[in-house]
């Protein structure tokens, strides 16, 4: 860390001792928040036990479930080990709710590249599109909500259903603050009371005192390998919002006629439960990691997003380095301060969903764990690294000057 000097950092630290002490006031206030679920459902080690095969009758999920109800103050919850990611719950969501001829509205523009092939927008025979669903979308202006022209297009088409992403992606937008997304679902249900409004939340979740659902979205659907997980929780998803849609959703994963009635946890109870306990302490270092890396990088010339004082939405701190080199430099200084793999040197390849080459630091106990501290990115211009996580402010810290000072060799 020779080209960082103690002193620079020290220096950092005490710019952004404000912003750490708003995080530590939103960590505590959503702590109660977990806590209090936990203790009104009267949680015990009784529901860590294990069900396999069908997964009848397992008291610890329909606990787990009750808790997040709770903490969402939804009617109902669908939290599984059977989801593969957040993209996988929100396809669940589209597919059990969307039926020929539906109309799908995106009011934050094109939606995650995962998504592609499940609406169909690139072509796939398994995609919404194949069954005659029906998409269009309608782009942010400014970073914020085209207010007018989606009650315009309210009033002159039937939607079943609007998708708000509101984690940026692999885009350059700002992401989506509550306030905003409570201003738009009272416009939208003033105009189109039956639509369905589902909040993709993932890398929001207990960034801010209150979540999507409790502004009157109809689904809130994120992952567990992010922040609800904790960094404990080995795979997964959730879904919370309205009984009739969960009832639906789980209908899609499991089979119609038992929806949540049955699917085996196979022993992840016990890291479901306590992954969700720790999530609050986990989600407030990543956003400590995130704002101590944000004042560094712009400190020593770098274009950052959000700024270190900048309200925050989620977890993701975008660098912008306009320069190819330079975040393949990066991302691979984060990945030689991770305590898994530190050895690999990651370069950026083809994967799955992305039309782009990513290069991707990963060094997590559970594979793809955004929340334990991972750094990405696309190869295409601006080239933005897109940084998440730290189970601990002190080994993102370390990670985040290990991976300057790579920049700066």
């Amino acid at each position: 860390m020779k080209d960082i000097s103690l002193e620079l950092i020290n220096d950092i630290e005490k710019r952004v001792e404000i912003e750490f002490k708003k995080i530590n006031k939103i960590e505590e206030e959503n702590s109660k928040k977990v806590l209090n679920a936990f203790i009104k459902n009267k949680v015990s080690t009784n529901h860590f036990s294990i069900t396999t095969g069908y997964g009848y009758n397992d008291e610890g999920r329909e606990k787990l479930e009750k808790v997040y109800s709770d903490i969402f103050k939804t009617e109902d919850a669908l939290v599984r080990n059977q989801f593969i990611s957040g993209t996988h719950a929100l396809s669940v969501c589209l597919f059990a709710i969307l039926r020929p001829d539906d109309l799908m509205l995106s009011i934050t523009g094109k939606p995650y590249d995962t998504l592609d092939e499940v609406i169909g927008l690139k072509e796939n025979p398994s995609s919404l599109k194949s069954f005659n669903i029906k998409y269009d979308q309608i782009d942010l202006i400014n970073d914020d909500f085209d207010y007018d022209k989606i009650a315009d297009y309210l009033k002159k088409n039937k939607v079943k259903l609007i998708e708000i992403q509101r984690s940026k992606g692999y885009s350059t937008r700002k992401s989506i603050s509550i306030n905003k997304i409570e201003k738009v679902i009272k416009i939208i249900k003033d105009i189109a009371p039956e639509t369905i409004i589902m909040v993709d939340n993932c890398y929001c979740e207990f960034v801010s005192l209150k979540e999507p659902s409790e502004v009157g979205a109809d689904l809130t659907v994120g992952s567990l390998i992010k922040n609800l997980g904790g960094g404990i929780t080995p795979n997964g998803a959730y879904i919370v919002g309205r009984k009739d849609l969960i009832n639906l959703c789980a209908e899609r994963l499991n089979v119609a006629g038992e929806a949540k009635d049955v699917g085996p946890t196979l022993g992840a109870n016990k890291g479901l439960f306590q992954g969700l306990f720790f999530a609050p302490l986990v989600v407030s270092n990543s956003l400590k990691t995130a704002i101590f890396a944000s004042c560094l990088l712009e400190e020593i010339g770098y274009n950052v997003e959000p700024k270190y004082n900048d309200e925050r939405v989620d977890i993701v701190q975008n660098i912008i380095f306009n320069d190819e080199n330079k975040l393949i430099k990066f991302v691979q200084g984060i990945q030689s301060a991770s305590p898994i793999d530190s050895s690999f040197l990651p370069i950026p390849d083809d994967m799955p969903g992305y039309d782009d080459k990513v290069i991707m630091a990963s060094g997590s106990f559970v594979q793809g764990s955004s929340i334990e501290l991972s750094c990405d990115g696309p190869i295409r211009p601006p080239y933005i690294a897109y940084m998440q996580g730290s189970i601990s402010y002190y080994y993102g810290k370390y990670a985040v000057i290990n991976a300057v000072n790579k920049l700066i060799k």
